[in-house]
């Protein structure tokens, strides 16, 4: 074998080494340390200043990292809708290496659900402690 195709071979045996390495750091990044604990914030407990952002965004998709004291509020909209009816699950929220994880659903009204006819807001704010991690919304 000569000396040329010997050091093509090398290198692309270091890529894919080096490939599975990164890969292999980016998943235990990412991975679930610790579900974090959390309370749904009804509006009247919201801080003032927190629903006056939610007030300026709520027409548009919007993820909203808020912190007062040792409290993390995350809020999240999912824009104008044309009826009511709407909720919101909290599917995940834990602790990785790196960050705060959360992912929620717009859950929509049933085929047989009475709803109000007209523009809604559905956001959801939702208080849990506070980490120095940033937050990753999915």
């Amino acid at each position: 074998m000569s000396l040329t195709k010997w050091m093509k071979k090398m290198v692309v045996v270091l890529f894919v080494i080096m490939s599975m390495c990164g890969c292999a750091t980016e998943d235990k990044m990412d991975a679930k340390l610790r579900d974090l604990e959390f309370t749904v914030v009804a509006e009247e407990e919201q801080p003032e200043a927190l629903v006056e952002v939610i007030e300026q965004k709520k027409s548009s998709s919007f993820q909203i990292s808020y912190t007062l004291g040792e409290d993390l509020y995350l809020a999240i909209g999912y824009g104008e809708q044309q009826t009511g009816g709407f909720s919101i699950s909290v599917d995940e929220l834990y602790e990785t290496e790196n960050n705060i994880v959360v992912n929620t659903t717009l859950l929509g009204p049933s085929a047989d659900e009475q709803v109000v006819q007209g523009i809604t807001y559905p956001y959801i704010v939702i208080k849990t402690e506070l980490l120095d991690k940033d937050v990753d919304f999915r």
